[in-house]
């Protein structure tokens, strides 16, 4: 999720780099070569925390992405992971690798009607 798209969070984004760059730049340089090196990396870590520290601050995010996976869908990728390692483990006997295209198949038939029926309630939510 881009932070910038919430005015909100560029507000508060921009004044928190600013309290973090004040802070650096009120300590005391002792090597200029090393201290060049280190802020420079500093500098590009306190961006990254800066923006973590935001999103997960704020009560109202929500990811957008995959809020149709659940549990059932995790543990069908774990079946799949499960009779592929078995099937090839085993010398790919003609057993397993039955078992495991039908795990695969269940696991992305569940897969895609999470997916759907995610899709479909949203699409209701959207149009009352």
């Amino acid at each position: 999720m881009n932070i910038f798209q919430n005015s909100k969070w560029k507000h508060e984004y921009a004044i928190e780099l600013n309290n973090r760059f004040e802070i650096l730049e009120n300590m005391e340089d002792e090597d200029n070569i090393d201290n060049n090196i280190n802020t420079k990396w500093e500098n590009k870590t306190i961006i990254k925390e800066t923006k973590q520290q935001l999103i997960e601050n704020d009560e109202s995010t929500e990811t957008l992405k995959n809020r149709w996976y659940n549990e059932e869908c995790k543990i069908a990728l774990e079946e799949i992971k499960k009779a592929r390692e078995k099937w090839l483990i085993r010398g790919r006997r003609v057993n397993e690798e039955q078992e495991y295209h039908l795990k695969r198949k269940e696991a992305y038939k569940i897969i895609r009607n999470k997916k759907k029926l995610y899709i479909k309630n949203v699409s209701e939510s959207i149009e009352d």
